[in-house]
């Protein structure tokens, strides 16, 4: 049974003071469903405070972003130790970097191999754009993403990997793919291809997430398909209907 997993990218948005707050709305309310793992992704300026706010709470905390290189000269990035020093989860390869920061499937990779040597949960993103959906590509453009993003992981650690669906013509947009439509790509084009790579054993214990205009009304259809395990929630997780939909994630 993989456990459900309901996790918050709050992008750039909330100032330090901002998120402490939010968390302080959020907590009562995500300690009260242990049976799900909730995790919280806001900007790198708030994972010291929230962190410490976070300690011994239940409720996970990761970044948004990473480097794969462990130091050097790469103005403006974070080192995955730099992340470990604060959160147990990171995102890796969202839509949103992969169409405005040039991210590409072998960058995802670098990454993930990064974020597996510091220890650290990658919560790694994948998914089609408005014109690959219409022109029939779903599968093989998720198959790609995972094939070369997830090349070369020793089966050994690749069942702490997260992963997240997420359509990009979905993120935002109130265009929610149906809940019948996403579990089919869960089902039948990634776990498929995580079973080509690690096996069916492990492919079957690799939690995949649906992403994408994901709210309290919707929620719980997704979470009743077989293989839709959880949610990365944009948005919504900058509101106090964040609890509501990881209470609809309760098995």
């Amino acid at each position: 049974m993989r456990k459900p997993f309901v996790a918050g990218n709050w992008k750039m948005n909330k100032t330090v003071d901002q998120a402490s707050v939010l968390v302080q709305e959020l907590l009562p309310g995500l300690q009260a469903v242990p049976e799900v793992e909730k995790v919280l992704c806001p900007p790198f300026t708030s994972l010291m405070v929230l962190s410490a706010q976070l300690a011994e709470t239940g409720v996970g905390l990761g970044a948004q972003n990473l480097h794969w290189e462990a130091s050097g000269a790469y103005t403006g990035e974070v080192s995955p130790s730099m992340v470990k020093e604060f959160c147990n989860y990171v995102i890796i390869g969202h839509s949103e970097r992969r169409a405005y920061f040039a991210e590409t499937d072998e960058t995802v990779n670098k990454k993930l191999k990064a974020a597996l040597a510091a220890g650290l949960t990658p919560i790694v993103c994948i998914g089609e754009s408005l014109e690959e959906y219409e022109a029939g590509q779903t599968s093989e453009v998720v198959k790609r993403q995972v094939l070369q993003g997830f090349k070369e992981i020793d089966n050994a650690i690749a069942s702490q990997i997260v992963v997240a669906y997420e359509p990009i013509w979905a993120i935002g947009t109130g265009k929610a793919a149906t809940s019948e439509g996403a579990n089919a790509v869960h089902r039948d084009f990634i776990r498929p291809v995580l079973a080509s790579l690690f096996g069916s054993a492990i492919a079957q214990s690799i939690r995949i997430l649906y992403g994408g205009s994901v709210t309290a009304a919707n929620a719980a259809e997704y979470f009743k398909t077989s293989d839709i395990d959880g949610a990365l929630v944009g948005g919504a997780s900058l509101k106090p209907d964040f609890l509501k939909i990881v209470e609809a994630a309760r098995p």
